[in-house]
């Protein structure tokens, strides 16, 4: 019985780390990474009302697209840090 304690405790001590195990926090998907297009301007000279419409339309999907992106990256981001400092503690 002796024995048996005492190897179970050589054991048990066997498995612990005097080293800290640093984790690296995960890298981000590259689609969320790419940077947003820039918006376009109404060309100079062209004052037309259909003209001036079809670049705010086009501003306006190009902003919407590059929100949903960047509310991506931050949900990705919390889920991340979380996950992370559940592990690290």
């Amino acid at each position: 019985m002796k024995w048996s304690l005492a190897i179970s405790a050589v054991m048990l001590s066997a498995c612990t780390t005097v080293v800290p195990v640093a984790q690296k926090f995960p890298t981000a998907p590259e689609q969320t990474l790419k940077l947003c297009p820039q918006l376009a301007t109404v060309p100079a000279g062209q004052t037309s009302i259909t003209d001036l419409l079809k670049v705010v339309v086009a501003n306006y999907g190009t902003y919407y697209e590059c929100a949903v992106r960047h509310d991506g990256l931050v949900e990705w981001y919390h889920v991340q840090k979380k996950i992370h400092e559940g592990i690290s503690k």
